[in-house]
């Protein structure tokens, strides 16, 4: 995966004590995406947009509120909607983008 023709924030994002972090970048629409990293350990998030979690390396489990529990070992996307939380359990360092959608996307 390469993106060409973007703007990239230099300052981190830092979330969990820094076991989690990530990077946003812009393109030339306006769209967004942040990517990051997270080390091992259980993570909540809130979301105001609905969003891509695109996994691209590493192993996880994941919750969407009101959902069973789903892994990803190695690489795979779910979709987190609008308004909502998910519930992360990260078991190796795992690599990921997260595109914000909007209706447009």
């Amino acid at each position: 995966m390469a993106f060409t023709n973007i703007t990239i924030d230099k300052q981190a994002n830092i979330y969990f004590e820094g076991n989690v972090t990530s990077r946003k970048i812009t393109f030339a629409d306006g769209s967004t995406k942040t990517l990051g990293i997270m080390l091992p350990g259980q993570y909540e998030f809130s979301t105001n947009l609905r969003e891509e979690m695109a996994i691209t390396a590493g192993t996880l489990r994941y919750q969407l509120a009101g959902e069973e529990w789903q892994t990803i070992d190695g690489s795979g996307v779910f979709y987190v909607p609008a308004n909502s939380t998910f519930s992360l359990d990260v078991q190796t360092v795992t690599d990921y983008c997260c595109s914000y959608l909007t209706d447009d996307n």
